[in-house]
């Protein structure tokens, strides 16, 4: 099997490759690389060589290594265009980036495992406190959400309308982790009828984190 994710079950990063893969039809080999306190397997040298950014997902397809995974979910994009996961028009492509980048970069950062470690470690938050700030920034960031999904309602039932994009590999783990955290919802009706519709897909219920070789 020529492609490999490095990969944790938990981690939306890596959820939204395996959505690109499975969509895609690819096969692949998961490599488990654990970020749970205590183990932290991504900050042990033998993963250090081969990602130096000690970040899951890392990618490898063949002799060639990748990181980051928007970076990841371009290079599938660009060497397996079938089916393609962006829209065929510059201008749709343009949207589907801005969207998708809405999430990794404005959303997912401010939220993630180290980022919830410091303000707990260093910062000393309560629990309260904590889930407060995720909540405020996944609230932040589905307002606009919201917004574009609803314009493209009529079209059909994914964030861009009547097929799927990497924006909706991107939307998805994020509302997954809004619901880990007991984020109200009720506010982001359109998301949620998206979140419906692509969990019922099997390319998509079968990247749930629950659905993975190392879900503990």
């Amino acid at each position: 099997m020529a492609i490999k994710l490095y990969s944790y079950w938990r981690s939306s990063a890596a959820y939204r490759v395996r959505l690109a893969l499975n969509l895609k039809g690819l096969e692949f080999e998961t490599i488990s690389v654990s970020l749970a306190p205590g183990k932290s397997e991504h900050r042990q040298d033998d993963y250090r060589s081969r990602n130096p950014q000690m970040l899951v997902p890392f990618l490898e397809d063949g002799e060639f290594g990748v990181g980051q995974s928007q970076a990841i979910l371009e290079f599938l994009e660009e060497t397996y265009p079938e089916p393609a996961l962006l829209p065929s028009s510059a201008e749709q492509r343009a949207a589907v980036r801005s969207f998708s980048s809405s999430i990794c970069c404005d959303v997912h950062p401010l939220n993630n495992l180290r980022v919830l470690l410091y303000l707990q470690g260093e910062l000393d938050v309560t629990d309260e406190q904590r889930n407060t700030w995720y909540a405020h920034w996944i609230q932040e960031g589905f307002r606009a959400a919201e917004i574009t999904a609803i314009e493209n309602a009529d079209n059909g039932p994914f964030v861009f309308g009547a097929s799927v994009t990497l924006a909706d590999t991107c939307l998805i783990p994020q509302i997954y982790n809004a619901r880990r955290f007991d984020v109200p919802l009720a506010d982001f009706p359109q998301l949620v009828a998206i979140e419906t519709h692509c969990n019922s897909l099997q390319a998509f219920a079968d990247a749930l984190p629950e659905n993975q070789p190392d879900c503990v």
